[in-house]
């Protein structure tokens, strides 16, 4: 028996085909474009994102029996929307991707308006472009034509999960999760519903919302015409950071995870408590078919992968992403220079949408390498930013493309001052969406079943030397001060 994962990411779709041991029998990747019509402004064409899903499902299944697959599990990027039309499935505009910028200025408005206390009590969230909401409130406001066939009941909304469910069940199913729906500032996170008080607030119709699904069970099922032939259970959902949540096996009170990609993410598993802060995030992680949901504290950085990403695309000093452990290793350090990759703003726990990127500290030595080496402190130094208004951790366990990086996953135990542990399988995005999708149609019996796949591939100690890490640490805080309110 295995079960076909679909992890729709920001830059490319995987699918992987998990067998019941855990292990990933076959993999398929596809990237698609990004778009950025504006400063500050990223944007998806929702096509280019199916025909990515197709690419790289088709790709996994070349090596696979497809009379085997039990079942789908979908995981994605979570706060991008997507509009279609319920009978074309066509959209009428590219999505607005969750690094989008926009509505900065919209979010400093409902905050004069005194609505973020409101917000954050029903939602756990803070007012910040990062969010649905404020993102379907800007098209209500500056393209008015397309938002009255929303409100007409012609185009539906949703998160990347809707639309790919959507397009696999010929627009039969509108459906979503908890931990997709929590991250809109549309849901009430106590109540585990669509919350008519926010949408009156953002102006979005209840009724072109998805309808709430458990996140296992047999929520939809794929349609052979529109998805290569396969007629398969859709039996797991989960946003992309609970998914690797969930994939990581974290399933008790006070587990947690870094994972890495495009931004990185840091998550603790709160159980039925939702724990509220100004520095992080109260979400749900997932909830159960008997209505039981589980709540995750979560610190969001949004460029961590990207900023690696822009070395080799933006200013091409090197020729791919792998390169940046190799080019980094040739120093032993970053010889003073500090970048702070606030290219979409600052998150957790900053939140700074007027941040902008920079670089300090260069001098006539400065090499390539030490702006490389720079950008991995960077991802690191971020992640602890994190964990310091975390409750202490023992160890954090890794996962994510980046998480290959051991010269990375070195220095994040060096900054943080615990041991980092990377499993063997560091995809576990895709996996926590397998594992919910075999949960839903009984490849496996239950979590405890689940514990049993997680194999620890290398465990990093960090340093002795904690005062050379402070030090470190507080030159990159400085310039992040620097970095703040830039766009201003």
């Amino acid at each position: 028996m295995s079960v076909l994962a679909i992890d729709a990411g920001t830059t490319g779709v995987t699918a992987l085909v998990v067998e019941q041991d855990g292990t990933i029998s076959a993999r398929g990747y596809q990237e698609f474009a990004q778009h950025f019509p504006k400063a500050g402004w990223v944007e998806h064409a929702p096509e280019e994102i199916w025909q990515a899903t197709l690419e790289a499902t088709r790709e996994a299944l070349k090596a696979t029996d497809e009379d085997a697959i039990r079942a789908i599990g979908i995981t994605n990027q979570r706060e991008t929307v997507m509009l279609w039309d319920r009978e074309t499935l066509g959209s009428p505009r590219r999505a607005i991707v969750w690094q989008d910028r926009r509505t900065a200025d919209l979010c400093n408005r409902l905050r004069a308006d005194g609505h973020e206390e409101r917000v954050r009590e029903l939602t756990g969230l803070r007012l910040d472009p990062y969010f649905s909401g404020t993102k379907l409130m800007w098209l209500a406001e500056n393209e008015p034509h397309t938002w009255a066939l929303v409100e007409s009941g012609r185009y539906a909304i949703g998160t990347v999960d809707s639309y790919l469910i959507a397009r696999m069940t010929r627009g039969t199913y509108h459906v979503t999760d908890v931990s997709n729906a929590s991250r809109t500032l549309l849901l009430d996170l106590e109540a585990g519903d669509w919350s008519d008080e926010l949408c009156g607030l953002f102006g979005v119709p209840r009724d072109a919302l998805p309808e709430l699904v458990p996140n296992w069970g047999e929520i939809a099922a794929s349609d052979p015409k529109s998805f290569l032939g396969l007629s398969v259970p859709i039996a797991g959902l989960a946003g992309d950071q609970q998914s690797a949540l969930f994939g990581q096996t974290c399933f008790d009170e006070g587990d947690s995870k870094c994972t890495y990609g495009t931004g990185s993410f840091v998550l603790t598993n709160t159980g039925s408590t939702i724990q509220r802060s100004d520095a992080l995030l109260a979400s749900a992680a997932w909830r159960s078919p008997d209505g039981e949901i589980t709540y995750a504290s979560e610190g969001s950085i949004f460029v961590t992968g990207a900023a690696v990403q822009w070395l080799r695309d933006g200013i091409q000093i090197v020729g791919s992403a792998a390169e940046s452990q190799a080019v980094a290793a040739t120093v032993s350090d970053s010889d003073g220079v500090v970048f702070v990759p606030a290219l979409t703003g600052l998150g957790a726990p900053h939140w700074d949408p007027q941040a902008r990127g920079l670089i300090v500290g260069l001098t006539r030595g400065t090499t390539r390498a030490h702006i490389v080496r720079a950008t991995l402190e960077a991802i690191a130094f971020e992640v602890r930013d994190v964990l310091d208004v975390m409750p202490q951790l023992s160890a954090l366990r890794v996962d994510g493309g980046a998480a290959a990086n051991n010269l990375l996953c070195q220095l994040q135990a060096d900054a943080v001052g615990v041991p980092v542990e990377r499993p063997k399988a560091v995809e576990t995005t895709g996996l926590g969406a397998a594992f919910f999708a075999g949960l839903g149609v009984g490849v496996w019996e239950s979590t405890e079943d689940l514990r049993h796949t997680w194999a620890l591939d290398r465990r990093f100690e960090p340093t002795s030397d904690r005062s050379a890490a402070d030090a470190a640490h507080a030159r990159w805080s400085r310039a992040v001060e620097l970095a703040k309110g830039w766009a201003e």
